[in-house]
């Protein structure tokens, strides 16, 4: 059997780089982790997430033996990529950085907005890129509500509420005068219409999505040329973690996907 491909982030977040990754590589085998006992990422300290990402990666290891692991989270990323590395020498990982090189490179202003989790913005990662592409400077605004929001009440809010949610962080950006957008954070990806409409034609918006799904196509092709067989047609699945009953919205994603859904302990 083919091993699957893991994503891992503590809510829907990287649901959006999943997505797009399936709609570009259909035949994949995919498998969803959603760490709910421990959302939000961002809340925690940098060394604590990464003791709750070695012990939750070790679980996976054991019970679905992944080929690729994504840390579909800008937090997690951060957080813990350097020590995941290190513990699963035989595991290959991609994690999702905020895209601050491109931003840095079209920024005509110098500064660049970040928008992310109070981990992702306290860390000096993201400045010392904008340093190293283009010598900007980086606003950088965490949002904490925002992710709640996203994660909590997106499918049932209106769009007049999707729009003031987004504006509120935007008008703050143009009043610092930036001319970029980084989006730091997975879940605002679910945002990313209602950003990229408020925010023109001043700040452009960045991403890294793409960036994502091309680099698991390409270790896949790596992997490929080693021996490591063809991705297999199989069902989908969401794992998560936390409360003994999946919420509705979960039930209604996994449908929505057509992947099966289950909890992991």
């Amino acid at each position: 059997m083919d091993k699957p491909i893991l994503f891992i982030d503590s809510g829907i977040g990287g649901i959006p780089y999943c997505s797009h990754f399936l709609s570009r590589n259909p035949g994949a085998r995919i498998v969803y982790l959603a760490d709910r006992l421990h959302f939000p990422y961002g809340k925690w300290e940098k060394t604590e997430l990464a003791e709750i990402l070695k012990k939750l990666v070790a679980q996976l290891v054991n019970v679905i033996n992944p080929k690729i692991a994504v840390l579909a989270c800008n937090t997690a990323t951060i957080a813990a990529l350097p020590e995941l590395r290190d513990c699963f020498p035989d595991l290959v990982f991609v994690g999702t950085v905020p895209a601050i090189k491109p931003a840095a490179l079209a920024s005509k202003t110098g500064k660049i907005g970040v928008l992310g989790t109070e981990l992702t913005i306290k860390q000096p990662y993201i400045r010392e890129l904008a340093s190293k592409f283009g010598n900007g400077e980086i606003f950088g605004i965490a949002a904490p509500e925002l992710v709640e929001f996203v994660e909590g009440r997106f499918n049932s809010a209106s769009a007049d509420e999707k729009r003031g949610a987004v504006l509120a962080y935007l008008n703050r950006f143009r009043d610092a005068g930036v001319d970029t957008l980084v989006l730091g954070c997975t879940h605002f990806l679910f945002l990313l219409d209602e950003f990229q409409k408020e925010a023109a034609p001043d700040i452009t918006v960045f991403d890294s999505v793409t960036g994502i799904s091309h680099r698991i196509e390409s270790l896949l092709e790596e992997q490929n040329e080693k021996g490591g067989g063809e991705m297999l047609s199989q069902q989908n699945r969401i794992l998560l973690t936390g409360p003994a009953e999946p919420e509705p919205s979960w039930v209604s994603l996994a449908e929505r996907l057509g992947f099966s859904l289950s909890l992991f302990c």
